[in-house]
């Protein structure tokens, strides 16, 4: 399975999944101007991804978002529910949502998706720089 690369944007996250490690990861600010359409790419690749998952496998996943408009957030949190799903269904799913202190808004919707999502590991990581 090939990996899905988005470059940044002004208003669009950097997304890199990684289906040979195993390793997903979105960074930045999103709120383009239409959430759905923009994620789709990344829904169908996650999707197949998950489907051809080894049971008992490791994924992990860093979130590094800056910011998240409404239908951003709502689009992160059936990202996450998907790979709830996987864990439930025996995967080991990680994911560190990265945050910096003084960015209070994104650290409090972390904090609310981590109370949703009880099957997989939801770390809340403190950072005041962006991830390499």
């Amino acid at each position: 399975m090939d990996s899905l690369v988005i470059e940044e944007s002004r208003s669009s996250p950097a997304i890199r999944l990684d289906a040979g490690a195993r390793g997903l990861s979105i960074s930045g600010e999103s709120y383009p101007e239409n959430a759905a359409a923009f994620y789709a790419p990344v829904f169908a690749w996650l999707k197949t991804f998950l489907a051809e998952l080894e049971p008992a496998a490791m994924v992990r996943v860093d979130l590094a978002v800056r910011y998240l408009n409404s239908s951003s957030t709502k689009v992160m949190l059936n990202f996450l529910d998907l790979l709830e799903q996987a864990a439930q269904d025996g995967a080991q799913v990680i994911v560190n949502w990265r945050y910096d202190p003084d960015n209070e808004s994104i650290l409090e919707c972390g904090q609310d998706f981590s109370e949703e999502l009880t099957a997989l590991t939801f770390n809340l990581v403190e950072q005041s720089q962006e991830p390499p």
